[in-house]
């Protein structure tokens, strides 16, 4: 390991902040008429803009592996909910830390495999991932609400921040910077809004926010779905929902406004995007879990060295590719095993011949499913009940095909196109590049069923053949993410 510090003028600090269950449409900059991130769009219009980001897996353990490794779901083992991140697996903080980096973690890591009955805040050391810098919570929707903040140190013990809970977790990462910005230093700032604190079903914005966005922005898909949704869905949370977002984004810019304080603006990286989306219970039984765009699309926007002035990314890109991305423009070495793709290529409008046309979606928990998104199309497949268990299986001899989006015409998913005849076509070529993808990551040999010949299934909670998700009757804890 490296003892050497890099020159703190030669190589930028690296920050991540990371929020939990936030839908891309939510930012300005892909359309959102109801102003809550200002910040986030001044980032992704004078830096670099990931237009359609995608995450490996809808569901935050198996996405928060992804971001800590740079590897799909299933090949750290992390494929669902309340499974530990492997101690000896490459890391984002391990191969920064070896470049000579500082490395802090601070907020919700959800990496430890433990649940709530099991401890939901101390992480111990070993499964930290490498972090040096520690103020966290395992579940920190159990540990916290929102103005009663408590994560833990180093030493596992309680420390209770004062404020918002988004605000004091950003003071806590502006701390962090003070502390530490006379030498390279890689941040994981990791929030919980704006997920719902799970005790209540609720989203608690403080005072105001909410009354100030309910009723101001519904996308289409909410607008279709949520009136058969179980106790209101978007209709009775949405105005929380955005108004967490908005303290968000006005904590990013005191964080910024920190880094220029402190006269390292300019030599910081600032990566902003979420582990999943929310389709607030219009696609199954709760919020996430799907196939769709509201499930797996995030925000993702960057700036600082190698990314102000990079402009807007169009090919889909993974939130998997971020840990090779910004490790490539940090000058550190990428560690073997990382399957992501650095998008570096993209920045300025460059191309990236070997990068393939779609990314490719894991889903666990609500079903062993797989999809894969083009900039046009995506396409879902899913194990025959009996095939497979959500819960315990990683993956599936057998799956059928059960969603076919046109994302040009239907860019809210909303007329499922599997099984006509009209698509076989497409299906077919997207189906070959599902199975590439599945070769390709290791998973065993499988086979891909067509859906009913002119049949489009229905995905919404109402549909009578839709079948409840696999956690009901398990205990809490699986629920948590």
């Amino acid at each position: 390991m490296s003892t050497s510090h890099p020159h703190p003028r030669t190589h930028p600090h690296v920050i991540v902040v990371l929020t939990d269950q936030q839908r891309w449409d939510t930012a300005g900059v892909h359309g959102n008429p109801a102003g809550v991130t200002p910040e986030f769009d001044r980032i992704a219009r004078a830096g670099t803009l990931v237009e359609h980001a995608i995450t490996p897996q809808p569901v935050c353990a198996p996405a928060r592996a992804a971001l800590q490794t740079g590897r799909w779901p299933t090949a750290t083992g992390v494929h669902r909910n309340g499974l530990p991140l492997p101690e000896d697996v490459p890391t984002l903080a391990r191969s920064f830390a070896e470049a000579g980096y500082a490395t802090g973690y601070i907020g919700k890591w959800h990496l430890a495999g433990q649940g709530p009955g099991e401890g939901a805040g101390p992480v111990p050391p070993q499964r930290r991932a490498g972090y040096q810098r520690w103020l966290a919570s395992e579940l920190l929707e159990f540990t916290s609400d929102a103005y009663r903040t408590v994560l833990y140190d180093e030493e596992g013990r309680a420390v209770r921040l004062p404020g918002y809970r988004s605000d004091a977790l950003i003071d806590a990462a502006i701390r962090f910077a003070a502390d530490h910005h006379d030498r390279p230093f890689l941040l994981f700032l990791s929030l919980l809004e704006p997920h719902h604190q799970n005790a209540t079903d609720d989203y608690p914005a403080p005072e105001g926010y909410r009354e100030r966005y309910a009723g101001r922005w519904l996308p289409p898909d909410l607008a279709a779905l949520s009136p058969g949704a179980p106790q209101g869905g978007a209709l009775r949370h949405l105005g929380g929902y955005l108004g967490q977002i908005k303290r968000v984004d006005e904590g990013i810019g005191r964080l910024r406004d920190a880094l220029r304080s402190l006269d390292i603006d300019e030599r910081t990286i600032l990566a902003y995007t979420a582990d999943h989306g929310s389709h607030f219970r219009t696609r199954n039984a709760e919020y996430k879990r799907s196939a769709h765009d509201s499930s797996v699309r995030v925000p993702l926007a960057l700036t600082g060295p190698g990314f102000t002035g990079g402009g807007r990314i169009r090919h889909p890109v993974s939130t998997v590719d971020l840990v090779p991305t910004l490790m490539e423009a940090a000058g550190v070495p990428v560690p073997e095993g990382v399957q992501g793709r650095s998008f570096l290529p993209l920045l300025g409008g460059g191309e990236d011949p070997g990068r393939p046309e779609e990314v490719f979606i894991q889903i666990s928990e609500s079903q062993v499913g797989r999809a894969v998104r083009t900039t046009r199309w995506k396409y879902a497949v899913a194990a025959p009940e009996g095939e497979a268990d959500p819960w315990h299986d990683a993956d599936a001899p057998r799956y059928v095909e059960t969603e076919l989006y046109d994302l040009a015409a239907d860019p809210y998913e909303l007329d499922n196109l599997a099984g006509l005849d009209s698509h076989r076509a497409v299906a077919d070529r997207l189906r070959a590049a599902l199975l590439a993808w599945m070769e390709r990551l290791g998973e065993r040999p499988a086979e891909v069923l067509p859906a009913p010949a002119g049949r489009a299934r229905a995905q919404r909670r109402s549909d009578p053949e839709a079948r409840e998700l696999p956690w009901e009757g398990l205990p809490f804890g699986h629920r948590a993410g």
